[in-house]
């Protein structure tokens, strides 16, 4: 396993990986410019026990919510796609189908779908039904690293893949041996793995059907809120003990759900589903800005003389200023990306395509989602 994890063709095959949708930054370019050096470099580090993380970089998000991210730099994160192209086919062959975050095939809208399809199943058969829905406190900086290590060690044999992935864990922590960096991919799956026991648990030893989780987000849907209540207690023992995890005081609530589920960004109700309005809200937010910083770039053209009619998409023509133009370019990109991104929610949400261009959702318009209708002659 070591040995295709750190082969040539692997790591190329990585690098392509992490380069994707970042080839014109500077950083790349100059490892770009030596590439199959750089990767021998990797590569012989690896073999000889040599490699060490570098420091990561880190800064504060605060959508949708304030965080701290983590990112490692270029030629880690070539290895982390390598480790993953191996490993990762390892551990989807043992999760449960209703895990839904980060894998293949799955994510945020057929976590909804498959909600959904459960939750106008037991609607037909009980009008009224409840919802324990739960988050794990601070997740990712309260993974246990030796904990974490010993669920990895059952399914990988290879001490030296074991040893890899211990410098890589161990080169992080929020307190002493506990934490993994939001911002590396390999911590995506190991989150997943991290709480597998739980979904064995829950799914296996409880024999729960109608159990969904997303990453540390999970809901039980049951006509029966005594055994909800009971749930509950099991739920934070078993995290409790096997995990050293707690559920989030504020974050662990059973509520009726015939009257709307709200999970992945959606907002299931018994008649229709719609996007929730936090998530629009911020998304108006989001997207206005950006046009009006747009609309702002478009003035500073004709300042210098060169007037154009910058649409949301098409690339700007013939600039005599590298500077202004990668700025459009760039904006450009982050507005085509989050419109797509929004345009995927639409196809599942109930929602009214407006002549100008915006839709309305839940009483709330957005603007330039979709081209203009021409109008009638």
């Amino acid at each position: 396993m070591f040995d295709r994890i750190i082969s040539f063709n692997n790591l190329l095959s990585a690098y392509y990986k992490a380069r994707r949708h970042k080839r014109f930054q500077k950083p790349l370019q100059i490892f770009e410019f030596n590439l199959e050096k750089n990767l021998i470099n990797l590569q012989t580090n690896l073999a000889t026990n040599q490699y060490r993380p570098r420091k990561y970089h880190r800064f504060i998000t605060f959508e949708p919510k304030k965080r701290q991210i983590s990112a490692p730099v270029f030629i880690d994160r070539i290895l982390h796609h390598a480790i993953i192209t191996v490993i990762e086919p390892i551990f989807e062959n043992v999760f449960i189908n209703h895990s839904f975050a980060c894998r293949k095939g799955k994510g945020t809208h057929f976590g909804m779908l498959q909600v959904s399809q459960v939750y106008h199943q037991i609607r037909q058969h009980h009008p009224r039904f409840y919802c324990l829905k739960c988050d794990i406190k601070s997740y990712f900086a309260s993974i246990n690293h030796q904990i974490l290590l010993r669920l990895l060690s059952k399914h990988i044999s290879c001490p030296k893949t074991i040893k890899l992935l211990t410098t890589i864990i161990t080169s992080y922590h929020d307190t002493p041996g506990c934490g993994i960096p939001i911002g590396n991919l390999t911590s995506q799956l190991f989150a997943n793995i991290y709480l597998h026991p739980l979904d064995l648990y829950l799914t296996k030893t409880l024999k729960l059907k109608n159990y969904f989780r997303y990453m540390d987000d999970f809901l039980v849907i049951s006509p029966d809120k005594e055994y909800l209540l009971a749930l509950r207690r099991q739920i934070n023992t078993f995290l409790t003990t096997n995990l050293k995890l707690t559920l989030h005081p504020k974050k662990n609530n059973i509520f009726r759900a015939d009257r709307g589920l709200d999970f992945l960004g959606y907002l299931i109700k018994p008649h229709q589903t719609t996007i929730r309005k936090k998530t629009l809200r911020r998304y108006k937010k989001r997207h206005k800005k950006r046009l009006k910083k747009l609309k702002t770039l478009k003035h500073l053209l004709k300042k210098h003389d060169q007037p154009q009619q910058l649409s949301l998409f098409a690339p700007p023509q013939n600039l005599t200023d590298p500077d202004l133009s990668n700025q459009i370019t760039t904006l450009q990109q982050k507005l085509r990306s989050s419109r797509n991104s929004f345009k995927g929610f639409l196809r599942y949400s109930t929602h009214q395509r407006l002549s100008s261009g915006g839709v309305t959702i839940n009483n709330i318009t957005i603007p330039n989602i979709f081209p203009k209708k021409p109008n009638k002659p």
